[in-house]
C-alpha cells in the first residue's frame, strides 16, 4: 500500500531554499543522475528549474517535486529503481485513462533511474476538502468518487491487469502475523493462534473469490483522489500502481473503511447502497441483494484491513516511518467489528481480543473509531 502523495509544506535547505539540493538526496550519485535528467527537460517541457519545490512523501520509497511550466504545474516522481518499479504506474495510468478516468499523464520517464514527469491534477486531496464531522456534507464529494469507481469498472477486462488471486490474498495477509503480531505485538503465533489465522485467511480468501472480479484500484480512498477542476468534472484518480483484476466488493470497501478516517455506519451504508444502485444500472456484476453484496464489502474489507495493518507495523519498524502505526488502531476496530458479525470469524475475533487485551463484550458496533 502507498499512502497518496498529499500536497504537504515545502521541505527546506539548511540554507532556507525550498528548491531540492544535494542536502536532500542521500545518495550524491543519484541527485547528478537527477540534476542532468530535469536539466535536459527543460526545454521540451518548458520547466522553470528555479520553481522546483518538495510537494511530498508517501508511504514507500517514492517522493515527489512539484515545478512550474508554461504549460502549468507539474509532479515529478523519484523512484529509486532498486526499491520502485514505474512500469506498473506507466502501465495503470494507460489503463485508467482509457477507461476515461482523470490520471496523470506520463509527459517524460527515464526508466533506468526512475524518475518521472507527470501532469499535476491539482493541488487539493478530496481527503483535504472532506468535512468529518458533518458526514452528508460530503455526499456530493462521494458521489463523484463512485461515479469514478463505476467508470473504472465498467472498462474491466481480463488479461490487462495482475490476477488479484488466492495465493496474493493469503500472501498479504501473511503480513498481519508475520509483522503485525510478531514484529510488533512480540506475539509470535503459536499452534493455536496458527490453527486460527489459517482457518480465517482461507474462509476469507474464499469470500473474496466468490464475487465476480474487476479492475480494483487497490487504494480507492480519499487521500488517492483529487478535488475536480476547472474545465474537468471529474475527481482526479492517483496511486494506481498496484491496480489488479479481483473482487468488485474491493474498491468501494477501501473507500468508505479508509485508512485515515472513520465514518459512522449510517454514513457507510448510505454511500455504499448508491454505489450498488449506480452499479447495478451500469450492468456491473453486484448482484441483486444488497445485504448479500455488502457481507461481501465485509469480508473483502477484512482481507484489506489484516493487509495493510502488517504494512503499517512494518513502516514503522522496517522503513522508519512510525506515523502510519498510530492509525493501526482504526483497522483493529474494522477488523473486530466484521469479525464479530459472522460466527466463522468468531474465533479470529477472540485472537484479536487476547492480542489487544480487550474484554469480550456482549455486542460489537461497527461505529467510528
Amino acid at each position: 500500500m502507498s499512502a497518496c502523495p498529499d500536497p504537504s509544506p515545502a521541505a527546506t535547505s539548511p540554507t532556507g531554499s525550498e528548491t531540492p539540493s544535494p542536502f536532500l538526496w542521500s545518495d550524491p550519485l543519484r541527485a547528478g543522475h537527477f540534476e542532468r535528467w530535469l536539466a535536459a527537460q527543460q526545454a521540451a517541457q518548458g520547466l522553470d528549474l528555479a520553481s522546483l519545490r518538495m510537494a511530498s512523501a508517501d508511504a514507500s520509497f517514492r517522493r515527489y517535486f512539484r515545478i512550474d511550466s508554461t504549460h502549468g504545474s507539474r509532479i515529478i516522481m523519484d523512484a529509486p529503481p532498486d526499491k520502485e518499479d514505474c512500469a506498473p504506474f506507466a502501465h495503470g495510468a494507460e489503463v485508467l485513462a482509457q477507461a476515461g478516468l482523470r490520471v496523470p499523464q506520463v509527459l517524460a520517464w527515464d526508466r533506468s533511474q526512475g524518475f518521472m514527469l507527470l501532469q499535476d491534477l491539482g493541488p487539493r486531496t478530496m481527503m483535504q476538502a472532506l468535512q468529518v464531522e458533518q458526514p452528508q456534507a460530503n455526499l456530493a464529494l462521494y458521489q463523484q468518487a463512485i461515479d469514478a469507481l463505476v467508470l473504472l469498472q465498467k472498462a474491466s477486462r481480463p488479461g490487462v491487469l495482475p490476477a488479484f488471486d488466492r495465493d496474493t490474498m493469503l500472501r498479504e495477509m501473511e503480513l498481519f502475523p508475520q509483522w503485525y503480531l510478531t514484529q510488533h505485538r512480540g506475539r509470535a503465533p503459536d499452534a493455536a493462534m496458527r490453527a486460527t489465522l489459517d482457518t480465517s485467511f482461507h474462509a476469507i480468501a474464499d469470500a473474496c473469490l466468490a464475487w465476480p472480479t474487476v479492475f480494483v484500484h487497490c487504494d480507492f480512498m480519499p487521500r488517492n483522489l483529487m478535488l475536480p477542476v476547472a474545465g474537468d468534472p471529474r475527481v482526479g484518480v492517483l496511486d494506481f500502481q498496484d491496480a489488479l483484476y479481483g473482487p468488485i466488493t474491493y474498491d468501494i470497501g477501501s473507500l468508505m473503511r479508509d485508512a485515515f478516517l472513520s465514518w459512522d455506519e449510517e454514513f457507510v451504508l448510505d454511500i455504499t447502497i448508491r454505489y450498488w444502485e449506480k452499479a447495478r444500472a451500469a450492468g456491473l456484476p453486484v448482484g441483486d441483494d444488497f445485504g448479500n453484496f455488502y457481507r461481501g464489502v465485509e469480508w473483502t474489507g477484512l482481507q484489506r484491513h489484516l493487509r495493510v495493518t502488517g504494512i503499517f507495523a512494518r513502516l514503522t519498524l522496517r522503513d522508519g516511518k512510525p506515523r502510519y502505526l498510530a492509525d493501526t488502531p482504526r483497522f483493529i476496530a474494522y477488523m473486530r467489528a466484521t469479525a464479530a458479525r459472522y460466527r466463522e470469524l468468531k474465533p479470529l475475533l477472540r485472537l484479536l481480543d487476547q492480542v489487544e487485551g480487550i474484554q469480550e463484550a456482549g455486542g460489537y458496533a461497527f461505529g467510528r473509531v
